[in-house]
């Protein structure tokens, strides 16, 4: 008889990854760590905004994977020449918000064959075929059909079927902290097409409508290398804004007036241009108003003074020639041989 007991386990099925990938158990570097799967993760968290989402919202997006003094810079071309943007942590925020006020209902990133480079403190990812997946679909059912949508469980799926899915290709370079958080330090997208593919579900509705005007309108592109008017009119804005944060950290940090904090943050910076190499100044906010203080309490040179060779001269002889006055007194027992000359008969 077969020897009685419970059955064997089933075999374990391999372990996956949410893009289909298998989980290699002999890396180095766990898989939850690697930057391709940041990537993923934080196209998870952008799908899971909603139109209720805030300024609060957006921050904590910014702050999960993005470091304090982390940059975004964006290069394209436009109609009237090349374009490069770049601002900081506290304007990132802000322009990812600005992609959904654009009429965006979805965005998320796709990487195809990353390339990945470990250094002392950072990981830098460097993809030459990443696409930029952006889907405009709230607007147009109500610009087609004139009116809201039916109801909320046939958003969605309309929202998806009618939208206009925007393809921007280029290449993404990320630099990445080498620690547990992950955050990105660094941001660089370079443009090189974008394509905008209209559905045929949409293209029907315009028919059963029969307007030539809103056929038209679906030929014409509805952004300008991938992105949106309200992105691009804030990019634009943050030429000025971005020279303007440590005026408006300064202000928001010691309340101080716009004036004041222009002449402070002026005079920390003139400090800065005539300080020597090497040398670290930290400034207070009132810097600017202690600058007479400053001067006054450079130490007075000092020089040095010389004793008149004649009055020396008068102390040890009393009397003498002008010619004597003039010499400067040697030491004692010492003899020149001039005098020595002439002391002879």
């Amino acid at each position: 008889m077969p020897p009685q007991g419970p059955p064997p386990p089933h075999p374990m099925p391999p372990h996956t990854m949410p893009d289909g990938r298998p989980l290699e158990h002999g890396r180095h570097t766990p898989y939850f760590g690697q930057p391709d799967y940041r990537i993923y993760e934080m196209n998870k968290r952008l799908q899971q905004r909603t139109e209720e989402s805030d300024n609060l919202w957006w921050d904590a997006f910014a702050t999960e994977f993005f470091e304090d003094d982390a940059t975004l810079t964006l290069t394209f071309c436009l109609e009237d020449g090349p374009k490069r943007y770049t601002i900081g942590r506290t304007l990132i925020p802000r322009y990812f918000r600005s992609i959904f006020e654009g009429e965006v209902t979805d965005l998320y990133f796709s990487l195809k064959h990353p390339k990945e480079s470990f250094h002392n403190t950072t990981i830098t990812l460097d993809c030459d075929q990443c696409t930029m997946v952006a889907h405009h679909g709230k607007p147009m059912y109500n610009k087609i059909l004139g009116g809201q949508y039916p109801n909320e469980l046939m958003k969605e799926q309309l929202a998806k079927d009618n939208a206009v899915v925007v393809c921007t290709e280029g290449r993404l370079i990320l630099e990445f902290t080498f620690d547990d958080l992950m955050r990105i330090k660094s941001w660089h997208f370079a443009t090189r097409q974008h394509r905008e593919l209209v559905p045929r579900s949409l293209i029907a509705l315009q028919a059963q409508q029969q307007d030539p005007a809103m056929l038209e309108q679906l030929s014409k592109n509805i952004t300008r290398q991938g992105l949106t008017n309200s992105t691009l009119n804030y990019l634009r804005l943050c030429v000025i804004l971005e020279p303007m944060q440590e005026l408006m950290s300064r202000h928001k940090a010691y309340a101080l007036s716009p004036r004041d904090c222009l002449k402070t943050t002026l005079f920390q910076k003139w400090q800065r241009m005539i300080a020597p190499p090497g040398a670290t100044h930290r400034a207070g906010p009132n810097d600017f108003k202690m600058q007479p203080e400053v001067e006054t309490q450079r130490p007075p040179s000092k020089r040095r003074k010389r004793k008149s060779s004649a009055t020396n001269n008068a102390n040890s002889t009393g009397t003498g020639s002008g010619k004597k006055k003039n010499m400067s007194p040697g030491p004692p027992n010492f003899s020149l041989a001039s005098q020595n000359s002439s002391s002879q008969p």
